[in-house]
């Protein structure tokens, strides 16, 4: 069996998958999705030549970097693999650069029927349950330095996120997982962020089954009636989602005006609260530039994570905004600012709930839930 090893850079065959390329006994084939060069390691070869014939392919600083898409990776499998048997090793779905991540999910689709490992790889917010780990010896783990000292300085010193090696993308044990297709695209979803592929599956951070959002959610349900009862006026949920908080607040008796912008996440945000709750297309920044839609409160709820401009608070059409947050950010960015600006005041701040350890994506991995405050802004008059 040809062992096929797809990256989206040359350097990443030695920083994620050099216990692959350095097994004397098989062919390797290199598959470098940025330029599409693909690199025969033959058989029965030591690590130190095969990490010598790698060498040229490292590239400069690219941020453009992208992978070529399913198409094109499967004919550079298809061309390895010469119709035989193949296995596929290949980046983490859930890998925290983006582009690696893009890049081992569309392989994984480009492989096929094949057999397909991905390396956890940089995993700073994930801890991996992984199926095949191999420890590299102290002469293994000074090959892969020498590597990098040699042919990957540009890279030690770059300010990109993407591209710059650092220890903890330095790995003396290499682990790798396999994934079905849901598995693979709802771990590629959990680190989306806010960008369009967060929308790639339903419910990509789970609120329908994760305990420590059930309580998160009823607890800021009964936060906000405890300050705006059912009936003192409509609600406006920015960033609602899918509608885990909007079909509470309906439940309870509040009228809800939802806004969302992302539209997949709109479509599933009507098909689960339209019938109850009143959906519209506006981002915060829209909802600012033109005050159109007046409400007893707005929440702003798990949203202000994304480095929005806070100033656009004092544009809503409310005296009362209602803020959650974890702790960490609440006190980076708006404790800060609530010193410096004279139109609002902190009236409450109430821990919603604490932080936990949870289990995601069918328990293949866990992270760090790090709790949530509710904050209280009244309007001043100034």
């Amino acid at each position: 069996m040809i062992d096929i090893v797809a990256v989206l850079r040359a350097e990443d065959a030695a920083l994620d998958f050099l216990s692959v390329i350095g097994v004397e006994e098989g062919e390797v084939h290199v598959l470098c999705g940025d330029t599409g060069e693909r690199l025969v390691l033959p058989a029965g070869r030591p690590l130190a030549e095969r990490l010598d014939a790698l060498a040229p392919l490292v590239g400069p600083v690219d941020e453009y970097a992208a992978s070529p898409g399913p198409e094109a990776l499967a004919a550079l499998v298809e061309a390895s693999a010469q119709g035989g048997p193949a296995r596929l090793w290949t980046h983490s779905p859930a890998d925290t650069r983006r582009s690696r991540g893009r890049l081992g999910r569309d392989a994984a689709l480009a492989a096929g029927e094949r057999p397909v490992l991905h390396a956890v790889g940089h995993s700073p917010y994930l801890q991996f349950i992984s199926d095949l780990d191999h420890p590299l010896d102290r002469a293994e783990v000074a090959a892969k330095l020498a590597f990098v000292n040699r042919h990957c300085g540009h890279l030690l010193r770059t300010a990109s996120e993407e591209h710059v090696v650092r220890t903890g993308r330095v790995h003396a044990t290499e682990r790798f997982f396999a994934a079905g297709p849901d598995e693979r695209e709802r771990l590629f979803a959990l680190l989306a962020s806010l960008d369009e592929d967060a929308a790639s599956v339903p419910d990509p951070w789970e609120f329908a089954t994760s305990a420590y959002e059930a309580e998160r959610l009823d607890a800021t349900v009964a936060w906000v009636a405890g300050h705006c009862p059912p009936g003192s006026g409509p609600l406006v949920e920015v960033g609602a989602c899918e509608g885990a908080l909007t079909t509470r607040l309906v439940d309870k008796g509040f009228t809800v005006h939802a806004t969302e912008p992302n539209p997949v996440f709109r479509h599933r945000l009507a098909t689960h609260a339209g019938d109850t709750a009143h959906i519209h297309a506006e981002s915060l920044e829209d909802l600012a530039a033109r005050p159109e839609l007046p409400g007893a409160a707005y929440l702003l709820i798990e949203m202000l994570y994304y480095g929005q401009d806070l100033g656009l608070l004092d544009r809503l059409p409310a005296d009362l905004v209602l803020v959650a947050l974890e702790p960490e950010t609440l006190a980076a960015r708006l404790t800060p600012w609530l010193e410096r600006t004279p139109h609002w005041e902190k009236a409450d701040e109430t821990p919603l709930v604490a932080p936990a350890l949870e289990a995601v994506c069918g328990g293949r991995a866990y992270l760090s839930k790090r709790g949530s405050i509710g904050v209280l802004l009244r309007r001043t008059g100034v």
